[in-house]
């Protein structure tokens, strides 16, 4: 799949094997100035760099004492910087959960299933 525009994008989910598959599938078309992150809390200190996209998972297990989970994460990013597009990414198939997201400004929500990253690229080549 040939992206048009690179974008800045910052992966955030706390599975390393996860991360690095993901920005490789998303780096092998286009030369993305990709970012990833463990937890929530590394990507917030790093937004000053306003990415275009946030891939970002729902369930952080992070070991950090009180770390934030996605939910709390798209509800930050997008309240400090609105004009970021957030893709959650998450193994909850729950209906609920997925329009939970959307309602709090996620632009898509993603099942971690076999079609994931496929469906995160067209999402991310689709975007402005």
């Amino acid at each position: 799949m040939e992206y048009s525009v690179p974008k800045k994008i910052f992966i955030v989910d706390d599975d390393e094997m996860v991360t690095t598959t993901l920005s490789d599938y998303l780096s092998r078309d286009t030369k993305h100035d990709i970012s990833c992150f463990q937890t929530g809390e590394e990507c917030l200190k790093e937004l000053g760099q306003k990415p275009d996209i946030v891939v970002l998972d729902y369930h952080l297990n992070s070991m950090e004492r009180d770390a934030a989970n996605g939910m709390e994460i798209l509800q930050i990013i997008k309240k400090n910087y609105p004009n970021t597009l957030v893709i959650m990414l998450s193994g909850q198939e729950h209906y609920g959960v997925a329009m939970k997201t959307i309602i709090n400004g996620a632009e898509k929500y993603v099942i971690k299933d076999k079609d994931a990253f496929e469906e995160v690229a067209k999402i991310i080549n689709s975007a402005n």
